[in-house]
């Protein structure tokens, strides 16, 4: 026997979904981000940390609102999507105006990020931490040749921030890693909210909305 068709479906597990975990991530890392490398008084420092929140918050509320309005939980996943693609351009213009790296996907060090699969911000701070210990025993590691290794940052991005050279050996680094995280993470968070937009919209033309399962549970209780 079929069973009955329920009015008010079970919604809100928006903490289960993974999306919501990475988006959630990618928010106590950009929190941390913008304090540590974006002035506070800076513009861009707010529309960033708003951008995440947006992300985090419009998965949450559409699956909230899943209950009475597929269609207001497709448009809220969406644009958490679009939210946290206005962020991941942010963070690939921090790197770019500053002459800093985007690694490559298969880039060593963004290998070891993704195997690692933080679900904190104490990960991935342990993470930088760990990387940068690795640039310091490098650059201090004599090389093969014998002849000095080519500086981490181009020459010209060192003279355009006037700091001490201890500074820019560490602070520069770390933000670069800090970065080059958010936007992998950033990139997992994307991918798995477009999955999550296909997946609804193909739910929305199959079983319709409110509307449409409002008039299948009153006409399966005027049959009974």
């Amino acid at each position: 026997m079929r069973e009955r068709e329920a009015l008010i479906p079970k919604h809100g597990g928006y903490r289960k979904l993974k999306s919501f975990q990475v988006a959630q991530l990618v928010y106590d890392v950009t929190v941390r981000f913008c304090d540590n490398y974006i002035g506070k008084r800076s513009r861009t420092h707010d529309q960033m940390v708003q951008a995440a929140r947006s992300g985090v918050q419009n998965i949450a509320e559409g699956s909230q609102a899943s209950a009475t309005s597929k269609k207001t939980e497709l448009k809220l996943t969406q644009v958490a999507r679009a939210s946290l693609e206005e962020l991941r351009l942010d963070y690939e213009d921090f790197l770019r105006q500053r002459g800093f790296e985007a690694f490559d996907p298969q880039h060593p060090v963004l290998r070891r990020f993704k195997a690692l699969q933080p679900k904190t911000l104490q990960e991935v701070q342990a993470w930088v931490a760990e990387e940068r210990r690795r640039t310091v025993t490098d650059e201090h590691r004599p090389s093969p040749t014998g002849t000095d290794r080519e500086p981490e940052q181009p020459v010209s991005v060192r003279v355009s921030f006037p700091v001490r050279e201890s500074q820019c050996s560490s602070t520069l680094s770390s933000s670069c890693l800090a970065a080059n995280a958010a936007l992998s993470l950033l990139n997992l968070a994307c991918y798995l909210l477009d999955r999550q937009v296909a997946r609804l919209a193909e739910d929305f033309e199959n079983e319709g909305g409110f509307t449409e399962r409002l008039y299948r549970v009153r006409t399966a209780k005027r049959r009974k």
